[in-house]
């Protein structure tokens, strides 16, 4: 028999608490979390004082505390000020340039809200057609631009700018230069050289923090500020973040126990991780995860591979692989304990298509018994391990501090290596 997990104090998820808790009581580890306590100890204490491998971008890890105030507040005022003359906001970047701000823009205003001003992605592609009908979508609204790039010559996203750029000009002559933003390198590079001459609004990609967890920069920042979310609440919940997963006793630390879990998977023979979520606004938060943590640990020909898949929506078409078909994955699922909007299912008369059985009942909660049978079939019928995460909510608070337990556990994961 497999080991079913090893059960410490919090994996169960009970009450309304602030972080994300984990449950490995489903994960078949053959090996005890608590095992890797010295090794966690001493990578936990490389990572604090700045000795560790890739000790040169690891800004992100005092970044609640250490972010520059006065261009925060900037930030807010800048996207107060789009908010009041723009009907659509271009986000010209690629990978975490653009990552990060999708996943929490969608996760947090949903797919299909009264969202003003629209935001729109270029820069993340050489489609002629996409570009092409996104410029002709915007031709006759009101239009900002924020082009963000380290140096300015990645290759997408310089072509989509200089594309934009034309039309910004074309458009609205000497006004185009009020109307881009740059969120580039503080002293140098293609980009930032353009910004000076032009007089574009400039924030600062910081030296420290690459790309992949950009998201609580300037980068994720102002698009997600433009959309209206609140980026204090965002702040605050990384913030909190750093106590909540910052013990190096893994009791403690459900991030650095899922670390472990994944490590102990991989020796498993596991070597796909495929992350799980209920909420189809979130699967852009899987895509931010799989940049997060296959640009981290994927090197030197190690890490795992990492997926995901939106249920129950992709059960109709990855199902029966992940519960047939060859073992090689593992899944964390990423729940959240309460959806942005609820309703309720109605009552029909006829009841002709058999469905009078969940009137009255919250539809959350059919999601929610959905996500329990998948589990079950998946253990019991398909042998599957599965890590359990709970995040309580979609807020900004709650996205800020996911962001951070991601942040913790890739490290924690990739220096185990």
């Amino acid at each position: 028999m497999l080991n079913r997990g090893i059960i410490m104090s919090g994996d169960s998820y009970g009450g309304k608490i602030n972080m994300i808790t984990l449950d490995l009581n489903h994960a078949f580890l053959k090996e005890d979390v608590k095992a890797y306590q010295n090794q966690v100890r001493a990578i936990d204490e490389a990572l604090q004082n700045g000795t560790c491998k890739g000790n040169d971008f690891i800004g992100w890890l005092n970044w609640a505390n250490n972010y520059d105030k006065e261009e925060f507040s900037r930030i807010k005022e800048v996207a107060a000020k789009v908010r009041e003359n723009t009907e659509v906001f271009v986000v010209c970047g690629i990978g975490g340039s653009y990552l990060g701000a999708r996943a929490a823009i969608e996760m947090m205003n949903g797919l299909y809200g009264d969202n003003k001003p629209e935001i729109i992605y270029m820069g993340n592609t050489f489609s002629s057609t996409y570009i092409s009908q996104v410029m002709n979508y915007i031709k006759d609204k009101e239009v900002t631009v924020n082009v963000i790039s380290k140096s300015g010559t990645t290759t997408e996203t310089a072509l989509a700018f200089r594309i934009l750029k034309q039309f910004m000009e074309e458009k609205y002559g000497e006004d185009a230069k009020n109307r881009i933003i740059a969120t580039t390198d503080k002293a140098r590079g293609t980009l930032k050289a353009l910004a000076d001459k032009e007089g574009y609004e400039t924030f600062v990609i910081p030296d420290d923090i690459g790309g992949r967890f950009s998201v609580i920069t300037p980068v994720g920042l102002l698009p997600i500020a433009v959309a209206g979310i609140d980026i204090d609440a965002l702040m605050k919940g990384l913030h909190d973040g750093m106590g909540e997963y910052g013990d190096a006793a893994l009791e403690k630390n459900p991030a650095y126990r899922y670390a472990v879990a994944r490590r102990i998977l991989q020796n498993q023979g596991y070597d796909v991780e495929l992350l799980v979520n209920y909420e189809p606004q979130m699967q852009m938060v899987a895509e931010w995860w799989k940049q997060l943590f296959g640009e981290s640990e994927g090197k030197d020909g190690k890490g795992i591979l990492p997926d995901s898949v939106c249920f129950s929506t992709d059960l109709h078409s990855l199902g029966q692989f992940v519960q047939e078909g060859k073992k090689v994955l593992f899944e964390t699922n990423l729940y959240v304990d309460t959806p942005m909007i609820d309703l309720t299912f109605p009552n029909d008369e006829a009841n002709e298509d058999g469905m009078n059985y969940l009137a009255g009942k919250s539809v959350d909660w059919a999601n929610k018994m959905a996500a329990k049978g998948t589990l079950q079939a998946h253990e019991e019928t398909g042998g599957v391990p599965n890590i359990l995460l709970t995040m309580p909510g979609m807020t900004s608070y709650d996205f800020g501090n996911m962001c951070m337990f991601f942040f913790k556990a890739i490290a924690m994961t990739t220096l185990m290596n």
